[in-house]
């Protein structure tokens, strides 16, 4: 079998569950691959770099925070979304050692709400946070076909990386004041909570209280804790669903297309079976990615 080498990069990266996911894909497709967690931390990022470069056996990396955004400055080519969104997920070197970046969190982000209940073909979208999750967020949901989306953050002077990419993808955005979310939060048919670990979870309490009714589908990108708060009094008040290793699930099959093919818009040999080995390698229930968002992916 072809030996190949990948790892996660971020800080911290202990935690990751990209590894299983990985492994899980390669051994279908019969690939022995070396993938391994680097914690980076951002001023460490010029060093690491030149390093595995030089090293020249590197096939990509998966990228989380703290370094999407440079990740996204070290490509020598980027793909559109990443050029939209000015944060990277992906890097993948090319046979003549140049490297291309990518930003798969936004089909992660779209399988994933799409995978938990059918939504409208114009679903009214509302975004929690306003990090760089929350750029790919607002492309996935105008890629679902979002005519609008409400961007609720608690410092209004901190949305300005997601009304720039916003600006730049043709997306009519407002940002809310955070105070006004759980009023208003049963009016959405998909919302995507972008902040980090029980970032949340006082936006639960208040929302549990009003004995409000939820129809449309919730994704908290954090999946640990799982169910988070949010998530429980979505639930709770008749909406369905999506955890965040739903997202890091779906990303990871585009971003296994990138290791294995060098391109995301062919599928790997028995992508159905890997994507249902990644799902086993995490206890999650088996599933493809849904065929809207295959659609979508292509006309992007």
């Amino acid at each position: 079998m072809e030996r190949r080498a990948a790892a996660v990069l971020g800080h911290p990266v202990g935690h990751s569950l990209s590894p299983s996911l990985h492994a899980a894909a390669y051994r279908v497709m019969g690939v022995e691959w070396d993938y391994t967690r680097w914690d980076v931390e951002t001023e460490q990022w010029g060093r690491f770099w030149s390093e595995r470069a030089a090293e020249g056996h590197w096939r990509g990396f998966s990228v989380t925070m703290p370094l999407k955004s440079l990740a996204a400055a070290q490509a020598d080519e980027r793909t559109a979304l990443v050029e939209v969104l000015g944060v990277a997920n992906t890097l993948v070197f090319r046979d003549d050692g140049s490297v291309v970046a990518d930003n798969t969190d936004v089909t992660g982000i779209m399988a994933a709400v799409t995978a938990a209940r059918e939504i409208p073909v114009q679903p009214r979208g509302a975004i929690l946070g306003g990090g760089g999750t929350a750029t790919a967020a607002v492309a996935a949901l105008h890629a679902l076909g979002a005519p609008s989306i409400d961007v609720f953050v608690r410092s209004l002077d901190r949305a300005g990386k997601v009304t720039d990419a916003a600006a730049r993808l043709g997306v009519n955005v407002t940002v809310r004041a955070w105070d006004e979310a759980a009023a208003s939060l049963s009016d959405y048919d998909a919302v995507v909570c972008t902040l980090p670990p029980h970032g949340a979870d006082e936006l639960a309490a208040e929302f549990a209280t009003l004995d409000a009714t939820a129809n449309g589908v919730l994704l908290d990108a954090a999946y640990d804790p799982w169910p988070s708060a949010i998530a429980r009094s979505w639930q709770a008040a008749g909406g369905a669903i999506a955890p965040g290793i739903d997202m890091l699930i779906f990303q990871a099959v585009d971003q296994v297309r990138w290791f294995a093919l060098g391109r995301a818009d062919r599928p790997v040999p028995r992508e159905a079976e890997v994507t249902a080995a990644m799902c086993r390698a995490v206890n999650r229930p088996e599933r493809v990615i849904p065929q809207r968002v295959r659609d979508a992916r292509l006309n992007r």
